[in-house]
């Protein structure tokens, strides 16, 4: 929810409105010497006050707790410099709307309405479209460092948890962790986050909660905790069994496609931490079924791309192949994602999809995770040493992976353990002219790869003339060499036969060649 238009707290000449009854119908403003008035902010730290007090539990226990918001904190340090951080949730809405509307304030459209539970101890004069209200002003607040800072000065936490605790409403809960949410992509908010006693446990409760939403942002939360110089906190507190299997549970049950790229998004953030947070959680996440879960979604998701192609399911397909790929290099637990002949058939068929522009850095995920499972089981390429359609659809991913060296190395790793196994003494001049074909339908890809690799040659960073990338990518071009020599020495012999197949350009044919002898390295 975006903050409104004025949110400076001036005094007003005018009486205050009230309601039946003669109370205010908001909380005034604190008075100026409880308020930190030092910060750089074009908004006023009172009126943040004003909205965290207005979040206030109306029992006396809670008031007589929170009894220190807004006032000086002494112990207040310096502010201390970030370096990366998560993504915070943010609004763009220049109105507050109502719960039964579409929230504004998370990473997801949300289209369906929330019910409506009663926050026991919450005051009654402040309902909860008014608690929203104030909620997601504070929430898109406590995106910048300055106002996240402010609001743990002055107790927002301990706020926010007494709301936890006591409200049954799907929404507050909603708010509450998507505030926690954006101050933890903040250094010095993180910490208070995890010295705040009984927080952690609360929110990672939420993962057992059946509404979306909440559980978006709990997901979002948790990552950021993982993400973050504490991320060894977060993960003696997600260690638990029980915790690790609702997360699976999550993955492989929700059918909401903004829950699920969330949730991918988590395991993926544990695959790719560091390696004492993986040592704590992934053996028991795989005993769980880790991998077969990701196999079986990916399943879904290709399944989805070929008959409906919905561009909202895009990324959740690339998380999902980001995390079996990195699955696939951790040496404990590689052998299972390697040797499923299931995986191996699904991602050459996305390899083969024919309409790359929308989902090219799926296709290149794919290429490097074929790449890597043939290293660890060289058995996979006899499946894949006729299939020309693969080779073509991995000419045609060079494009997509004109920035990532790496992937680019494994894309010849893999033309070159398919081209090596032809026996072409064996092939008829049928088969050989099929595989000119497709060689020279992919010209153009060829020639403007191999250009692109003599520049990055040049580069100290990127050096592609030695070791097993340049070795597999001259394997490759003296194999397609010595194919074109086969079928132009062949080719007046066989155009009597030739007469229902797709010709071939002889002017191509010799670009071709010319291409590759001026790329292959002959010692």
């Amino acid at each position: 929810m975006a903050v409104p238009a004025d949110p400076i707290i001036e005094e007003e000449e005018g009486e205050d409105e009230e309601v039946e009854g003669g109370g205010l119908t908001h909380h005034p403003s604190a008075p100026s010497h409880e308020v930190f008035f030092d910060l750089s902010t074009t908004v006023d730290p009172s009126y943040i006050i004003s909205l965290i007090r207005k979040l206030l539990p109306l029992d006396s226990a809670s008031r007589s707790t929170f009894s220190e918001v807004g006032s000086e904190n002494p112990n207040r340090g310096e502010e201390e410099e970030e370096g990366d951080a998560p993504s915070v949730s943010v609004s763009n809405d220049g109105n507050v709307k109502s719960s039964s509307n579409k929230s504004e304030n998370m990473d997801v459209d949300v289209s369906a309405e929330f019910s409506r539970g009663e926050c026991e101890g919450t005051d009654v004069s402040v309902g909860e479209s008014a608690w929203e209200e104030y909620g997601c002003v504070l929430w898109d607040l406590a995106a910048s460092k300055t106002h996240a800072e402010l609001m743990v000065d002055n107790l927002i936490l301990e706020v926010l948890l007494a709301n936890l605790l006591v409200c049954k409403s799907a929404r507050v809960t909603e708010i509450s962790i998507g505030i926690i949410g954006n101050l933890a992509c903040h250094e010095v908010p993180m910490k208070h986050i995890i010295s705040t006693k009984g927080l952690i446990e609360i929110i990672i409760d939420k993962l057992f909660l059946d509404d979306p939403q909440c559980l978006y942002e709990t997901c979002r939360l948790l990552t950021a905790g993982l993400q973050s110089g504490e991320s060894i906190t977060w993960t003696e507190a997600l260690q638990s069994e029980h915790v690790l299997c609702q997360i699976l549970w999550i993955a492989e049950n929700t059918l909401n496609h903004q829950l699920l790229e969330k949730i991918i998004g988590l395991i993926l953030v544990i695959l790719e931490s560091q390696q004492i947070v993986m040592d704590a959680l992934l053996p028991p996440m795989m005993k769980l079924g880790l991998a077969n879960i990701l196999i079986s979604l990916l399943t879904f998701e290709i399944s989805k791309l070929t008959s409906e192609r919905i561009p909202e399911r895009y990324s959740i397909l690339d998380l999902i192949l980001r995390a079996i790929e990195a699955l696939s290099v951790l040496d404990d637990h590689s052998q299972e994602i390697c040797s499923s002949t299931e995986l191996f058939q699904l991602i050459c068929d996305l390899v083969k999809f024919p309409d790359k522009v929308e989902v090219g850095n799926c296709c290149v995920t794919a290429a490097v995770l074929i790449a890597n499972m043939l290293s660890d089981v060289p058995d996979h390429a006899s499946r894949i040493s006729e299939d020309l359609k693969l080779l073509g659809g991995l000419l045609d991913i060079f494009p997509f992976a004109s920035d990532d060296v790496e992937a680019r190395n494994a894309l010849w790793n893999v033309i070159a353990r398919i081209l090596v196994r032809i026996r072409e003494p064996e092939m008829s001049p049928s088969r050989v002219h099929h595989y000119v074909s497709v060689l020279v339908t992919k010209l153009d890809l060829i020639e403007d790869e191999l250009l692109n690799q003599q520049v990055d040659s040049g580069d100290e960073q990127h050096t592609l003339c030695s070791g097993s990338a340049a070795n597999a990518r001259n394997a490759s071009l003296g194999m397609i060499i010595s194919i074109l020599n086969n079928w132009t020495a062949e080719e007046e012999n066989a155009k009597n036969n030739r007469n229902d197949e797709v010709p071939v350009s002889e002017t191509d044919v010799k670009r071709l060649l010319d291409c590759c002898h001026k790329f292959y390295n002959y010692n």
